[in-house]
């Protein structure tokens, strides 16, 4: 029976797990995270899957506790799975998979190889990603790859709507691989790292946006941030907006007020933007401060007049 050790986390980790329980794959230690306090957990618990199937579970960090890493060496495992886990695995075990350790990664790479990547690509304006399974290295998301399967991105759609594509993805791909990663038949081709992109982690800091912007800019911030990420956000006023929920506007076919420069309106009930291209974004869901503001609400704060925004 083929035994794998497995670390994992996030929606990609629940489901590829289930998907090698279901393979018939023998997982007698899965690896996760304590959820984080400060983030919400809007996917199914590796822990919880992990449970139900009998193996052990732990979280600790297997990057530097030394009794885990002999753990797995003793259990001389055929491979070692990473589907979403947050740390880099040390060599040691890396080196105890005897057919490999392999990485499930929510690009198409070697585009959007590190972290966040699903929200890094909607940042960016992307059209599609992916999910990539490939050999680990010690170099992150940079070994052989075995297989990738693409998503689409609509221009309207936010992360945890394409994450949960990838998801679907990430199990097409480990399912049509298994059989050749035992058979020692899917050894992958290189990467040209040269020819794709790396980013790092994100912070709640970074949903920060200016109304000088391009609209087009602000819609994809707002997109790869929304809830139940941290979410994006400006100044109106001297007072925090969040912006959850945006639409670009056709600015051809839409009443607008004089000028070019950045400045917060109404117009049919709904509460716009012009940003600094001059282009309309409309605020569909959107709080100043701890209260929702739209349309009306937008009157009873600053009255009928377009509000200049800096």
């Amino acid at each position: 029976m083929t035994q794998a050790v497995v670390f994992a986390y996030s929606q990609v980790g629940a489901r590829c797990l289930a998907a090698l329980y279901e393979a018939g794959v023998h997982v007698p230690l899965v690896c996760t995270h304590e959820d984080d306090p400060h983030e919400v957990r809007w996917f199914a618990s590796v822990a919880e899957v992990a449970r139900q199937h009998g193996s052990r579970v732990t979280t600790v960090d297997a990057s530097v506790d030394v009794e885990l890493q002999n753990e797995i060496t003793a259990l001389a495992p055929d491979f070692v799975f990473s589907f979403y886990y947050r740390k880099m695995l040390p060599a040691v075990i890396l080196e105890a998979a005897s057919k490999g350790a392999l990485n499930m990664h929510g690009s198409l790479l070697p585009r959007y190889r590190g972290r966040a990547p699903v929200n890094w690509a909607i940042v960016h304006g992307e059209t599609q990603t992916g999910a990539s399974l490939h050999y680990m290295v010690a170099k992150p998301d940079a070994g052989n790859l075995v297989d990738s399967q693409a998503v689409a991105i609509g221009p309207d759609d936010t992360a945890v709507e394409v994450a949960a594509r990838v998801a679907d993805a990430a199990v097409v791909v480990l399912s049509r691989n298994l059989d050749g990663l035992i058979a020692g038949t899917a050894l992958g081709t290189p990467m040209d790292l040269s020819a794709g992109s790396y980013f790092g982690g994100r912070r709640p800091a970074d949903g920060e946006f200016q109304w000088t912007w391009t609209a087009q800019r602000i819609h994809n911030l707002v997109r790869a941030v929304a809830p139940p990420f941290p979410g994006a956000f400006a100044l109106v006023a001297g007072t925090t907006l969040r912006l959850h929920r945006s639409r670009l506007i056709d600015s051809s076919n839409t009443s607008r007020p004089i000028g070019t420069s950045p400045m917060l309106y109404t117009a049919q009930g709904r509460l716009m933007a012009v940003c600094g291209d001059g282009q309309i974004l409309e605020l569909v869901e959107a709080w100043l401060g701890e209260k929702t503001l739209d349309a009306a609400h937008f009157a009873e704060h600053f009255g009928n007049e377009p509000l200049r925004l800096t």
